[in-house]
């Protein structure tokens, strides 16, 4: 029996401009002491498994290629999507690289995690429930009423709901309700157990990821057959549905780093220059000044800045929109 890491390295991070584009997504951004989370991803699984398949698609694979020969890493599986279809469906094509009995841990690119005993017990937890059966997901104890992380409403190890995205009252809720969990994204299963879920829940979605894997050249996929997958969340095609899904509740530190707010966190616990009234600078060594001004970021790119208070980080991804139905070049 294997356990590969799967990493999942789709999205633009539109919540991250400017620094976030098409051209360099956030989780290729080596801005956490000079590495990338895609790097920080890899890195930090290669001990607890001995196999890495990456899911991309074929706008990042250059990028993800550049990651693993600066660390060295040469042995690995690749799937190269023509076009995006959403978690589920990536999944797949990692499952059908494996064997029925292979472990995998599913992990996105794009996450920052603390890298000690809590993460390491966790994965061997998972590992162990993964082989008797369970597919597992990874539960992150809240540490604040946060409103852009999905809950996993749970009792001990089993799952009694999957919540979307709340409100702050309702987050506060769940906070003070005790049983509620972020959803890291994080998932943990037998190859074959996630395969014979996917074909049981969405038939569709198994067949016509089961044909483009079939028929994909050197790893990468067909992309007629690839826009004939219905696009789908691993969430909704398989998570909310199955008899099987186990939560593991993680203890370790973690953070999607979908926003500014997460990124500020971040490097201010790293030793980033905050003033007194807690103001960043990300992206400019010239001297810049703060009046009357609190918890405020100012991230500078050569072609964009961007001012926001930490605490609207979630707005950032209406300004990647409209720039986007602009048609701008400033998300390329």
């Amino acid at each position: 029996m294997n356990v590969y890491h799967v990493v999942l390295t789709g999205g633009v991070g539109s919540r991250l401009w400017p620094l976030s584009r098409k051209s360099k997504p956030k989780q290729y951004l080596e801005i956490f002491n000079d590495q990338s989370l895609f790097e920080l991803a890899v890195e930090r699984n290669q001990k607890l498994t001995n196999g890495l398949i990456v899911v991309g698609n074929k706008d990042n694979r250059e990028l993800s290629l550049n990651s693993l020969h600066k660390m060295g890493v040469e042995d690995y599986g690749e799937v190269v999507e023509a076009t995006p279809r959403n978690t589920a469906p990536a999944i797949a094509f990692s499952a059908f690289q494996a064997a029925p009995g292979d472990i995998l841990l599913v992990t996105p690119a794009d996450h920052i995690i603390k890298a000690d005993d809590s993460y390491e017990k966790a994965v061997s937890d998972a590992i162990q429930l993964a082989q008797s059966g369970a597919i597992v997901t990874f539960g992150v104890k809240p540490t604040r009423p946060e409103t852009g992380y999905g809950y996993i409403e749970s009792k001990g190890q089993d799952v009694i709901s999957f919540r979307e995205k709340p409100n702050l009252e309702t987050a506060k809720s769940f906070l003070h309700k005790g049983n509620f969990l972020w959803n890291s994204g994080m998932f943990c299963f037998k190859a074959g157990v996630f395969l014979e879920e996917l074909k049981q829940y969405e038939p569709k979605v198994y067949e016509a990821s089961k044909k483009a894997f079939e028929n994909a050249e050197n790893g990468y996929l067909d992309e007629a057959l690839s826009n004939e997958i219905p696009s789908i969340s691993v969430d909704y095609a398989v998570m909310e549905r199955s008899q099987h899904i186990q939560v593991v509740n993680a203890e370790f530190e973690w953070s999607d780093m979908g926003s500014f707010e997460a990124v500020y966190d971040y490097l201010k616990e790293t030793g980033h220059p905050v003033d007194e009234n807690g103001n960043m600078v990300i992206g400019a060594n010239n001297f810049t000044a703060f009046v009357g001004l609190k918890d405020c970021i100012f991230v500078c790119t050569k072609d964009a800045n961007l001012i926001l208070s930490k605490e609207a980080s979630q707005d950032v991804k209406g300004i990647y929109q409209e720039l986007t139905d602009a048609n701008s070049a400033l998300i390329q």
